[in-house]
């Protein structure tokens, strides 16, 4: 019987459509000959569906008529359910399981999904998956504890300051005169937790930086400024494996315009609105010396690990052109198309990249089993009962 993978993706993200690119990617790799594949994907709204239809990006452009075509479907969150249910009941008793699922990947971006939400939901019913946990997932999304973590472990990052959307509202004055002090212009000023460049704008003097915060904060409660390297390049590093056992990949480097990578020129570059992080304009493998390459793969893979990353990552840094000291920009925990593009550069096909994917899920979920998350022993058996218990009076 093969394994049955279960592909989640979209999601109430800003980054919504781009996982459904990123997930019909992945989809279409995954070796049939191996695996049954259940796509599921969330609605904006939240709501789960499967079916046939959901493998073309095409149909996606009519939602409506697409969900049409497919099954709403939900999860128990019961320890060791792995089924699929049916929203809708059949009458009379009819089967009510739409799939079985054995192993879920998630392909999902942004805020409320990426950042360790969803992977939450996938701990509780104790299904193997591919990908970061709870803990590594919220951090690596998190700009502001990523940094603080990677700060801590000697990784290079910019200087920055953070801040919430209510001390922008009482304090504005305050935190400009803060920015202005410790980083000076120019700044870059980014929600804490999205990724694709959404929301992300340049500032070069005060009114400039009031107004990107402002845009901001439509966003996020979690603001991050930081300062603007002049002349910098861009460099992205992707690492697979889990914190114990990792490889990198050859590196690229993105082709900018303007002052930052924005959104449309990740995902629309050359028009095609259907490849994901492939589409974007890139170098690959990046044209750097030896010694430079290998210290940014150095510090992809301890940002990989300090991090407790897990499944397929990637590291983007900036090279300050200047004096050429490199510092870490991000993480991403899932990358847009899963980074494929950077493993097939380095020997590894996309077929393959899912296979190892499924087998990082399984040898996660046995490493955990090992471990003691329980005692058989009732402490309401023993001599003491509840004696001494919060809100219980002993007698």
């Amino acid at each position: 019987m093969k394994t049955n993978i279960g592909v989640f993706f979209g999601g109430r993200s800003t980054e919504h459509e781009i996982s459904v690119i990123s997930a019909s990617q992945a989809m279409h790799a995954i070796d049939r000959e191996k695996y049954d594949v259940t796509p599921v994907y969330i609605t904006k709204q939240g709501r789960w569906y499967t079916g046939d239809a959901l493998f073309e990006v095409a149909n996606y452009r009519n939602i409506p008529e697409l969900l049409k075509k497919c099954e709403e479907v939900y999860m128990h969150p019961v320890f060791g359910d792995y089924n699929l249910y049916k929203t809708a009941r059949k009458m009379f008793g009819g089967q009510n399981i739409a799939a079985k699922l054995d192993v879920v990947i998630p392909v999902l971006h942004g805020s409320n999904v990426e950042d360790g939400i969803f992977e939450g939901v996938l701990e509780t019913i104790g299904i193997p998956y591919a990908g970061c946990d709870v803990l590594a997932s919220a951090n690596g999304m998190d700009k502001i504890t990523m940094k603080m973590i990677l700060q801590a472990n000697d990784v290079p990052v910019v200087n920055y300051v953070w801040f919430t959307d209510k001390q922008w509202d009482r304090s504005r004055d305050a935190l400009v005169a803060r920015v202005e002090e410790k980083l000076g212009y120019p700044v870059i000023v980014k929600p804490a937790n999205l990724g694709s460049s959404v929301g992300i704008g340049t500032a070069h003097d005060r009114k400039q930086l009031e107004t990107r915060i402002d845009e901001a904060c439509r966003y996020s409660s979690r603001l991050i400024v930081e300062h603007m390297i002049g002349e910098l390049q861009e460099i992205n590093c992707s690492v697979l494996g889990d914190c114990d056992d990792y490889q990198m990949s050859v590196l690229e480097e993105p082709v900018k315009v303007g002052d930052i990578l924005t959104y449309e020129q990740k995902y629309m570059g050359g028009g095609k609105g259907s490849k994901g992080m492939q589409s974007a304009q890139k170098r690959i493998p990046a044209e750097l010396p030896d010694d430079v390459t290998k210290r940014i793969q150095f510090l992809a893979s301890e940002t990989f690990r300090v991090l407790s990353c897990h499944g397929v990552s990637r590291v983007d840094v900036m090279i300050d052109k200047a004096d050429g000291n490199i510092y870490v920009n991000e993480i991403n925990t899932i990358p847009g198309s899963l980074s494929f593009y950077l493993w097939e550069a380095t020997g590894i096909p996309f077929d393959k990249l899912m296979d190892k994917l499924v087998a990082l899920a399984l040898k996660r979920k046995r490493e955990q089993e090992m471990k003691t998350v329980s005692y058989d022993q009732n402490i309401f058996n023993l001599g003491g009962g509840v004696k001494g218990a919060k809100g219980v009076k002993a007698k």
